[in-house]
Order: structure tokens, then sequence, then C-alpha cells
């Protein structure tokens, strides 16, 4: 079985909508997986989590701002399940029937040892219900996704599926901020445990929305506390730096280029060096 945990938005408009699309998207592709909502700020998640029908957590930790702290809810969803694997996952991303299928081969390759998987995601803007009850609905979004959507680039992580024996605690992070996902690849390749990007076998859909949260103080202060957490930003990599692919032939190394990207992730000097260029890029970017 595979433990699901999320911390969602308050179910109001736009993200009502949008995460109920999601959550039923993840029972509808594993009916027998555990799914944990944590409470959102506002109180509304207990009420949905009864109506979809999945487990609900009241207490959690936040920041003085309201928002979820990591560390927090992973130790509160490891005490619940007892799966192999413990899924972390935005509350408005759709899965699709390839996601266990992959799961459960690289389970099969791992043979029992630690690792760590994600993925790319399609955007695609989304604003109705979505009906489950098709049996073409998969075929019809992913349709959507490639003809309207967009593909995401390496740097956005919105699930993550790691094994239960994963030998290590999360620093106190701000959930939805820069540097959780990218520093987990950063801590898991400094310790040798396989980093995986299965973008080529499990396709995810992102529902497109706004970001109210960014424009506020707190935001920043947020993504700059996780920064520092994570102990800058030469320590926060993306799926650019996974040392595995899995494909539809097996589990894989990168071919070149990003055989570089993985082989020199590790290396400060590289890191410093590509730092500069992000940080160059995003001023000719700003300045256009």
């Amino acid at each position: 079985m595979i433990t699901f945990f999320s911390n969602p938005r308050p179910f109001k408009d736009p993200f009502d909508q949008i995460q109920r699309n999601a959550i039923q998207s993840w029972k509808r592709v594993c009916p027998d997986c555990q799914i944990i909502l944590f409470e959102d700020e506002e109180g509304t998640t207990f009420k949905a989590a009864e109506e979809i029908g999945v487990q609900f957590v009241k207490d959690r930790q936040t920041s003085q701002f309201g928002t979820p702290m990591l560390n927090s809810s992973f130790k509160k969803a490891k005490e619940m399940y007892n799966s192999e694997v413990i899924v972390q996952i935005s509350t408005d991303i759709i899965l699709t029937d390839n996601f266990v299928p992959s799961v459960q081969r690289l389970l099969k390759i791992m043979k029992g040892k630690p690792f760590f998987m994600s993925g790319r995601r399609w955007d695609l803007d989304i604003s109705e219900k979505i009906d489950f009850t098709q049996e073409n609905w998969q075929k019809k979004i992913m349709g959507l996704a490639k003809k309207q959507g967009k593909l995401h680039g390496l740097s956005a992580m919105d699930y993550w599926v790691l094994s239960r024996n994963i030998p290590f605690e999360f620093p106190p992070f701000v959930i939805g901020r820069i540097g959780t996902d990218s520093w987990l690849v950063y801590k898991l390749r400094s310790m040798n445990i396989p980093v995986v990007d299965a973008t080529e076998v499990i396709d995810i859909i992102h529902q497109s929305h706004p970001y109210p949260r960014k424009v506020e103080d707190s935001f920043i202060i947020e993504e700059k506390r996780n920064i520092r957490l994570a102990g800058g930003l030469t320590n926060l990599l993306t799926l650019r730096e996974a040392d595995w692919l899995l494909t539809k032939q097996g589990l894989i190394r990168p071919k070149f280029p990003r055989r570089i990207f993985s082989e020199l992730a590790l290396f400060y000097p590289w890191r410093i060096l590509f730092l500069l260029k992000r940080k160059i890029n995003r001023l000719l970017k700003n300045g256009k």
C-alpha cells in the first residue's frame, strides 16, 4: 500500500474544486491507498476530508504566519502509516494510472534499498469538476495537457515518493516555499541515496491557479528562512541533478548533457558557477 499526505489550502474558490479534483484522482488510481490531509489555516479541510472519505489530521505545527511545517507533517504522517512508501504530494496535482505501477516497479528494482522519486508536471488550466466515472477521463485530460498545457521545468517537484527507510529527518522547512524539494535532492545525493526522475513514465497534471500569498511580506520572509535552513542557494538542486531515470526500458543513468549535471551535482565550484548563471539569467529576464 502507498500512503499519501498533503497540506491543502483552504477549500474555497478556486481551490475547492481544484483540490477535490486532485484528491479524487488519487483515490481513483489507487483505491487501496491511505490518504492523509492536514488541517488548513481556516479549518475547512475537516469537512472536505469527511465528504471525500479520506483521513484527517487536525494537529499540525505552523510558522508564525500560519504556514504548515514540513518536518511536523512528515513526522506525523510516518506515525500513521505502515506502507512501503510515503508520498508527499501537492493538493493541486492530478495523478493518472501510470503512477502506482511505476512506484511498484521501482520498489521491485530497489529491493529494499532507500530511494527518492519525483517527476515533472504538465501545467493545465482546469476550472470544472472532472467526471472520473468516464472511462476516458485520463486520455481526455492528458490530450488537453499536451495540446493546451505546458510541461513544467525541472525545478518543480510536486510529488515525492520516499521509501520508508529514508534515514534522516527534515529541517523545520515551511511548506510551499522554495528550498524543500531542492534541498531534498541535495541531501539524498550527498548521502548516496538514488534520486530518480520518473517524468518519462509518470504523467501528472498541475491545475493552474493564482498564488495570492506570493505578494505578502510573510512569503518572502519564509522563503529566506527555508534557504537559510537549506544551507544556502548552492544546496538547492533540481531534477536536473537526478542520478537515475525511470524509463520504459528500466532504471538508467542520464545521458549527455544531463549526465554532466548529475556527475557534478556535489562539486561545490560547479554549483557556484551554476548559481551565478541562474542569477545572470534572472537579471537579464527582469531587465527586458
